[in-house]
């Protein structure tokens, strides 16, 4: 299983939903290494991509199925830049009356 160093199962069961729902858990040869980011984001990045691009292409058949229920679709969010002349994206400096 490519979620061996998954601890949380939560997260363990994230990575492994689109296998679940495809039937194909029991397949070998899969393999990933992930770094960056958290716990969850890391467990995010192998459900979009271990699964859907490195599955048999007798799968490829279930794509619509994938798609329809969340496990094709990206997580939009991003961080938020920085902007000049503040302290982070959000955060201001003090401001000062005189």
């Amino acid at each position: 299983m490519p979620t061996g160093s998954i601890s949380a199962t939560s997260w363990r069961i994230r990575a492994v939903e689109p296998m679940k729902f495809t039937e194909t858990v029991g397949f070998r040869g899969r393999m990933a290494t992930v770094n960056g980011g958290g716990v969850g984001g890391q467990s995010g990045a192998l459900r979009m991509g271990l699964f859907p691009r490195a599955s048999p292409s007798s799968i490829r058949k279930l794509r619509a199925g994938l798609r329809k229920n969340g496990f094709l679709t990206r997580d939009s969010r991003m961080k938020e830049r920085k902007k000049y002349g503040q302290k982070g994206a959000r955060k201001r400096f003090q401001f000062s009356k005189r």
